[in-house]
């Protein structure tokens, strides 16, 4: 399993876009300055009221699939 950390600063309404669908990918940078691209239904399990704020670990499958996501700070 492979692992990259990103900084992601969402508001609600930016997660209620992707929540619902009308945007499927989230498109981010690493804390090493590369983009990252990941499927938007991933916040869903760290979105608050507030958005999503902070820096997290995205782990992934050797194909590149996505697995999880983990709040560091």
């Amino acid at each position: 399993m492979h692992s990259i950390d990103i900084v992601l600063h969402l508001s609600f309404d930016e997660c209620l876009a992707h929540y619902e669908g009308r945007i499927a990918n989230v498109r981010t940078r690493s804390v090493d300055g590369r983009w990252v691209i990941f499927p938007a239904e991933a916040i869903r399990r760290v979105v608050t009221r507030d958005g999503v704020q902070g820096t997290y670990r995205l782990a992934f499958s050797d194909e590149g699939k996505f697995i999880s996501i983990k709040p560091l700070r």
